[in-house]
């Protein structure tokens, strides 16, 4: 009898005898043979009106076509070599297997084209029988016994044609296993064996039935390399034969049906979903995670959520709170109501610290509460992570009302910890109360004072508060005072720095050095500042500034005792005389004094120079060494008297010598050079007055102001053309002198000779 099943193995039709019939038609064929039917394999085709053919196996191999009246036609294919016990159709081939082999028969031409003998002819082809199955049109996978043979059937070559057939086999794969083969099928490039296994019983050693095997195999060569192996467990398999089992598929579902006696077991390619199955059945979280998000697409019947879920839930009982919480970030996204819920759980178990740094910040956002929460948690009991919370989290995520309540509560039980005191600043900050913020940051002198001031504008807070600024931090405060005079005065900042002269200084020497302009009114009050707390820059500020009262200067700096001031003073109104005679008797320092000397450029002030140090041998060194230059050295020679030791006077003569030398060097190298330049100039000066001059009817004389050519060419003319083309008429000329006959233009030059000397007449 013959049954018809679904996937789940349930009977669905049943038949009495064997028939072709369709089976979404209303198309039947209904035939008696004499003798049992082994196999029926009917065309691809079939269903098509011009392929309704089919084959039976047996005694002979039949082929009934559908012929004249709709009547079916038999023909004899094969017969003579036992019984045909399986037969496979493919495309234009058919392929079936006797006693003796495996055959192979273009349909189109009625040719046998090969014939593929059994390799292990000791095994009854009844208890061991052969199994067939196209891979493709072209390529059939033989299992006979232990042996597995792949043929590619070939076209062959019109040369090699005479009386063989269009087409020969060539086997490309051959390799043997270790159990005999029951049914094999293809599965892209690999294949799936149903095996039938004997073993050695343990108690009776005794051969017998072991469970049948599917295998998956990759063929090599050779050989072949095996992929997996499941042992399958069927009813009655210790009593079944090799025959017994049968491995058919479907090619388009990947479906194997694995058939024995008591059971059908359909077998399926493994997809990602069970692999998925596989990875949480051994809590492998994460890698199924990560399996999911790369089938994404594929997937069915599991969610990345769900796994993703089922990952923190097992992170969390492990006691991994942190990761559990940073994969949040990752698998929770932007799903505020699953967040909300993972916050809770983790306040539950008292980890909301854990959560903290991975809670969303902006999309999503969750609920104020949720923040809030957090916040409470490291008030009480994490000043520090409070403090940094405050920081990274923008201010509208939370009531800032309410958190400011809470820190101000906290600090009156410990009103000088400055932790809570600059996050309570900041919190006035994200609530714009800017001043209380910077009564704070100023208490604490706080570096982000001056961002504050300038980010939000609070220089009508600070005009009271610039002393705490100066003394926070001098050099920042000046420049912020000074970059914002137009919101706090110069004036303003100086009074409120009265009291703090110190503090003054260091405020008008900037502004100083900005501007030498700006603060005048202030710079008597300078020199005295300048002289308590900066006497460096004292000397530069008396130099460089133009409304500096230098009485009052000169006063200050003669009461302390500054003599390099005094003598830039004394110079600066006049008194040279002075203040050369302080550089010489106060410092003491000779080469001061000529270099003094050198700038003021007064011969007095050298004959003073030489009349004090006269008896002063290391002077009179000096002297020698310096004003070879400026004063005649034969002057201060004259008045050395006899007989006086000057330290390294040989030296001094060697080097005023070698001075004199260099000064002829160089008069008689610029006298060269000057020759040289006058020459070329006087050349090029030649050149050029020796070319021609245009005069054309556009030119006018300059004294008539009438056109210097005559209207009738045919007259006679005179004209003068002077070198800075000014052009005469010979008559409008003044008569020359006659001591001196050469002309000059009246227009550029009437007394001395230059550019308009008189260069072209023109007679005609």
């Amino acid at each position: 009898e013959v049954y018809l099943l679904d996937v789940q193995g349930n009977i669905t039709q049943k038949f009495d005898v064997v028939q072709v019939f369709g089976l979404y038609s209303a198309e039947e064929f209904h035939e008696t043979f004499d003798c049992p039917i082994k196999i029926v394999a009917v065309h691809p085709h079939f269903v098509r009106s011009h392929f309704k053919q089919f084959v039976t196996g047996g005694k002979k191999l039949l082929l009934y076509e559908r012929g004249w009246m709709n009547r079916w036609k038999p023909s004899v294919l094969h017969e003579g070599e036992g019984n045909i016990r399986n037969v496979k159709w493919r495309g234009h081939l058919i392929a079936w297997a006797n006693n003796m082999g495996v055959k192979i028969l273009d349909v189109i031409s009625k040719q046998r084209i090969t014939n593929v003998p059994r390799d292990d002819i000791s095994l009854r082809p009844d208890m061991y029988p052969c199994s067939l199955c196209w891979k493709d049109n072209l390529t059939l996978i033989i299992g006979w016994g232990n042996s597995v043979k792949i043929c590619s059937v070939k076209e062959r070559h019109a040369s090699e044609m005479r009386d063989l057939p269009n087409r020969y086999v060539e086997i490309v794969f051959q390799f043997d296993t270790e159990f005999y083969i029951s049914g094999l099928a293809p599965l892209c490039d690999q294949l799936v064996i149903l095996s039938y296994v004997k073993e050695i019983s343990e108690k009776t050693e005794v051969e017998c039935c072991a469970r049948p095997r599917l295998d998956i195999v990759q063929p090599l060569p050779e050989s072949c390399e095996e992929i997996s192996s499941d042992a399958l467990t069927v009813r009655g398999f210790q009593e079944n034969e090799c025959r017994d089992y049968h491995l058919e598929y479907s090619e388009g579902e990947s479906l194997f049906y694995i058939i024995s006696p008591r059971d059908v077991v359909v077998a399926k390619e493994r997809d990602q979903d069970d692999h998925i199955d596989w990875l949480l059945e051994k809590k492998k979280y994460e890698e199924a995670l990560m399996a999911a998000e790369i089938s994404q697409k594929t997937i069915k019947k599991h969610k990345i959520l769900d796994i993703g879920l089922a990952y923190i839930n097992h992170l969390v009982e492990k006691g991994e709170y942190d990761l559990a919480a940073r994969k949040c970030q990752k698998i929770l996204g932007k799903n505020t109501e699953l967040w909300e819920f993972e916050v809770y759980k983790f306040k539950e178990i008292g980890q909301l610290k854990a959560i903290s740094r991975y809670l969303p910040r902006r999309d999503p956002v969750l609920k104020p509460l949720i923040y809030e929460m957090v916040l409470h948690e490291f008030l009480e009991s994490d000043y520090e992570g409070f403090a940094t919370l405050i920081k990274e989290w923008p201010g509208d995520l939370y009531n800032n009302t309410i958190i400011v309540q809470a820190v101000v509560d906290h600090l009156k039980k410990d009103p000088q910890n400055r932790t809570l005191l600059q996050t309570l600043a900041e919190l006035y900050t994200y609530d714009q109360r800017y001043g209380r913020a910077l009564e704070i940051y100023l208490t604490l002198r706080h570096k982000d004072v001056f961002q504050l001031i300038h980010k939000h504008n609070l220089f009508s807070s600070i005009r009271d508060k610039i002393v705490l600024l100066m003394d926070f931090d001098s050099e920042k405060a000046v420049d912020m005072l000074l970059d914002n005079e137009d919101k706090i005065s110069i004036d303003r900042v100086v009074e409120e720095l009265e009291n703090r002269p110190e503090l003054q200084h260091v405020y008008l020497h900037k502004l100083f050095k900005r501007d030498h302009h700006k603060g005048q009114r202030y710079h008597e009050k300078q020199i005295s500042l300048y002289a308590e707390y900066d006497r460096p820059n004292l000397l530069p500020f008396l130099r460089d500034s133009t409304h500096c009262p230098l009485e009052k200067a000169l006063e200050i700096c003669q009461q302390r005792n500054f003599v390099e001031e005094t003598v830039y003073l004394l110079s600066r109104m006049g008194n040279s005389r002075s203040a050369l005679k302080m550089i010489m008797e106060e410092l003491q320092d000779v080469d001061k004094a000529i270099e003094f000397a050198k700038e003021q450029d007064d011969g007095e002030l050298w004959e003073d120079l030489i009349l004090y140090s006269i008896d002063k041998p290391p002077f009179i060194t000096g002297l020698l060494n310096n004003i070879g230059t400026h004063v005649d050295p034969i002057l201060l020679i004259h008045r050395i008297k006899e007989g006086m030791e000057i330290p390294n006077l040989r030296d001094s003569l060697v080097k005023i010598l070698q001075d004199y030398n260099l000064q002829i060097l160089l008069r008689e190298g610029c006298k060269k050079i000057l020759v040289a330049d006058s020459l070329s100039l006087l050349k090029k000066m030649h050149r050029t007055q020796m070319k021609g001059v245009l005069v054309d009817e556009e030119n006018i004389c300059e004294s008539c102001l009438s056109p210097i050519l005559p209207s009738d060419a045919s007259k006679s003319f005179n004209v003068v053309v002077f070198h800075c083309r000014h052009m005469f008429h010979k008559e409008c000329l003044p008569v020359s002198n006659t001591v001196s006959p050469v002309q000059f233009c009246n227009i550029c030059s009437a007394k001395h000779r230059g550019p308009g000397s008189a260069i072209l007449e023109m007679k005609k």
